[in-house]
């Protein structure tokens, strides 16, 4: 199981993003039906859902909001990328997580491997700047996904390029770039990307958790930042 292998070397991953648990605050965000601030008016204009980010930022202080993984989200219903054909079931079920913060955020490799692929996923609601790395511990081989990233991040990449651990590849994006949403980083961890290249999906329906969780394990084994996030309600 790569969970397994994540977690034998966990202390040994470079920080993705910069943040020190010492001073700096992280927000634990829902962003499932419990949280009924987000009222169908802000999710569907980019503009309201980005401010009320950083508007729940700013109030508590904190850095970044982050969770996520394996959240089943309400708020894929903005986007007609998330429905399948019609009376079919929607995708729901988040597979990375979010770190949300501001455009330009810088985003670090937690460790070494390959560009594996990359792509402009531009729909609205996708990931837009995407880029996925190729990795290996142990002879076994396994891929990390960067969604929401941006277009100049894409613009200097090739594939095979080797990418160091702690390298600078990467920013969280503008809306424009990011598939139109308020900017924040989806990192997924994959042990089969299924032959896709500079995509995979990071959401999937709930009748097929099982298989895609399997598939893709919580980042946060890479990231060790969910230690450090807590509601806004508990301070």
């Amino acid at each position: 199981m790569i969970a397994n292998l994540l977690r034998k070397y966990s202390s040994t991953f470079h920080p993705v993003v910069p943040f020190k648990a010492e001073h700096d605050r992280l927000l634990l965000m829902d962003f499932t039906d419990a949280n009924t601030k987000l009222t169908p008016p802000i999710l569907t204009d980019t503009l309201l859902f980005s401010a009320y980010v950083h508007t729940e930022l700013q109030n508590t202080g904190a850095l970044y909001g982050i969770g996520g993984y394996a959240e089943n989200r309400t708020i894929y219903s903005r986007s007609p990328h998330f429905h399948t054909a019609a009376h079919e079931e929607p995708r729901r079920l988040h597979l990375g997580v979010d770190i949300w913060g501001s455009a330009g955020t810088p985003v670090f490799a937690p460790l070494g491997g390959m560009v594996h692929s990359f792509a402009f996923n531009n729909a609205y609601g996708d990931y837009g700047a995407t880029i996925v790395l190729l990795h290996q511990l142990d002879g076994m081989a396994f891929y990390t996904l960067y969604g929401h990233l941006s277009l100049p991040d894409i613009a200097v990449l090739k594939e095979g390029h080797y990418i160091n651990r702690g390298q600078l590849f990467a920013h969280f994006g503008t809306p424009e770039e990011n598939g139109y949403w308020p900017p924040h980083l989806h990192l997924q961890v994959i042990e089969n990307m299924e032959l896709k290249e500079g995509d995979y999906p990071g959401v999937c329906k709930l009748s097929e958790r099982e298989k895609y969780l399997t598939n893709c394990p919580d980042p946060d084994i890479l990231l060790g930042m969910m230690q450090y996030a807590s509601a806004r309600h508990s301070h």
